[in-house]
């Protein structure tokens, strides 16, 4: 974890930051930290920093070390999230491999990728919402963005929870951070007219691991958005913008299982299993399954797309949802292993959203 605050920093006035959240609170007791923090114009992590000595806890030390602690905590409720959709997992942190910037947590209930240079801060935050009192570990990037949280359940380690905070408060509790900009992982380089279209499909035939997919579009200088809009119907077909409630019912109905990505600038969580409980509260469409827990804001959705990757076992699809701003919201593939096809439930779950645009 990083220096606090320094003189390059604007300075925030705290007494009137916390006043304004306090209001907001009492106002709206349902408000998320991430809305109330754009509402009162400053970063999530430093309206979380700002509340430090009133139930927020400043952490330091090796994070790397502090992830690879977090197994002894038992059952956790893992969070990540972007703009527009929040992604909850019930389970035990288990399998921590982390080398130099990246890692993995391979637990069959919470598997993350994992991408370090965007764990700047921590904090132990101890807060009640709706009625409930929250104990969690927080993580933000240096913009402030959350990059990841953990959240203590009823079966949580207490113990481990009260040694992990003895290890890793910070001596020097600080309600500052120093908020830097954070560079895109793909801006925007080129128009869509100056792609080199025919590279790109090019070499978008010859992939043969999903995985190699970013350094594709980082080698053609392109966005996701981009790429889905000039490749073609070989590769991305549009689809109406329901098509994400239409394939989570029909998985639903269907018993078909899936994988549901979900990203933050520092972590990418996967949930790989049934969906089940698919309800709608306002633009809110929401999974509510006892382990799992997913949250999209379907207003925010500004397109859909099949698509269609190369593997050697012949192809992989997957539903991506994407926002104004070029996020991509949350993608989702049928369950599968390498080596393995892909599921002809899966496929035909995915036409039928076709068929629906």
């Amino acid at each position: 974890m990083q220096d606090i605050q320094t003189a390059s920093t604007p300075r925030i006035d705290i007494p009137a930051l916390l006043n304004g959240y306090r209001h907001l609170r009492e106002t709206e007791p349902g408000l998320r930290a991430r809305d109330a923090a754009l509402r009162l114009g400053v970063s999530e992590g430093a309206l979380v920093a700002s509340r430090v000595g009133d139930g927020v806890t400043r952490l330091e030390g090796e994070l790397p070390a502090l992830i690879r602690d977090l197994p002894a905590l038992g059952k956790v409720m893992a969070l990540t999230r972007n703009a527009y959709c929040v992604h909850e997992k019930t389970g035990q942190y288990d399998q921590v491999d982390i080398g130099g910037a990246m890692g993995i947590v391979l637990a069959g209930d919470i598997d993350l990728r994992l991408f370090l240079k965007h764990w700047r801060y921590g904090f132990a935050v101890k807060e009640t919402s709706r009625g409930r009192e929250l104990e969690s570990l927080q993580f933000f990037d240096g913009d402030g963005t959350a990059v990841h949280k953990v959240y203590l359940t009823e079966e949580t380690n207490r113990s481990a929870w009260r040694a992990l905070l003895h290890r890793y408060t910070a001596a020097v509790q600080s309600p500052l951070i120093d908020i830097v900009s954070v560079e895109a992982p793909l801006p925007e380089r080129l128009a869509d007219e100056a792609i080199d279209v025919e590279s790109l499909r090019e070499h978008w035939r010859a992939l043969r691991d999903p995985h190699d997919f970013f350094a594709l579009l980082r080698k053609h200088k392109v966005t996701r958005p981009q790429a889905l809009r000039v490749v073609g119907s070989e590769f991305a077909t549009k689809l109406d913008n329901g098509a994400m409630r239409t394939v989570l019912d029909g998985a639903s109905a269907q018993a078909v299982p899936l994988m549901v990505f979900v990203g933050s600038p520092g972590v990418v969580q996967i949930h790989t299993g049934p969906v089940s409980n698919i309800v709608t509260a306002g633009p809110w469409l929401n999974v509510m399954d006892p382990a799992f827990n997913l949250h999209l804001r379907t207003d925010a959705i500004v397109s859909s797309w099949v698509v269609t990757k190369p593997v050697p076992e012949g192809v992989v699809t997957s539903l991506e949802l994407y926002a104004a701003d070029g996020t991509q919201i949350v993608q989702v593939f049928s369950k599968r292993k390498p080596g393995i096809p892909e599921r002809d439930d899966w496929r035909a779950l995915l036409a039928t959203a076709e068929v629906a645009a």
